[in-house]
């Protein structure tokens, strides 16, 4: 029953669209329907500016990081804290409040592996960032931390986080299939050409 609690929680936070609120509340708009029509940060940056794609960031980044830190209290167990970080994830990516719609879940990702794998994140994190820098497109920075983490997560002495690790790969690149069509047509936005 502690187990079935704590998969709940972790969806039902992960669920909550924070880059949907903010564009309503703070730039009157539904990000949904302008820009990339993503829930995420980087959408969120792209419409209503930089602090309210930094503000969605750090939310979506908690809501994977709280769930994961609360139930690591209660046990330590890797099949577990993975379980519960995959139901923040999935909460983010199939959210209960829009029609089981939702983002790409790279910041909350980036949340629970914060919990479960510190080191690996940080250097996952900072690739990603490098990547972005060079390139201009956030989408190949995040495919970049998408398949880094479990590498890392083993590198690190985290092995109990490489499963789960390997499974948000595959679910990172799933989200950003329209992003990969786009990269390979040479159709994607950069920040460079902002």
């Amino acid at each position: 029953m502690l187990w079935i609690f704590w998969l709940v929680f972790a969806y039902f936070l992960g669920s909550i669209p924070f880059g949907l609120f903010i564009g309503k509340i703070c730039c009157n708009i539904d990000i949904r329907t302008e820009g990339s029509k993503s829930t995420g940060a980087t959408n969120v940056a792209r419409l209503c500016g930089f602090k309210y794609g930094m503000t969605a960031l750090i939310l979506d980044i908690a809501k994977g990081f709280i769930p994961v830190l609360m139930a690591s209290q209660y046990s330590h167990n890797w099949l577990f804290l993975s379980l519960v970080a995959l139901s923040a994830v999935i909460g983010h990516v199939f959210s209960m409040f829009m029609d089981m719609k939702g983002g790409k879940a790279v910041a909350t990702t980036i949340g629970v592996f914060l919990v479960l794998a510190p080191a690996a994140t940080f250097w996952a994190v900072a690739l990603c960032a490098a990547v972005i820098f060079l390139s201009g497109y956030v989408s190949m920075g995040s495919l970049t931390l998408a398949i880094t983490l479990p590498v890392f997560a083993l590198i690190t002495g985290s092995v109990g986080a490489v499963p789960l690790g390997c499974i948000l790969t595959l679910m990172l690149f799933w989200t950003h299939r329209s992003n990969i069509s786009r990269l390979a047509k040479g159709e994607e936005i950069s920040w460079k050409k902002k």
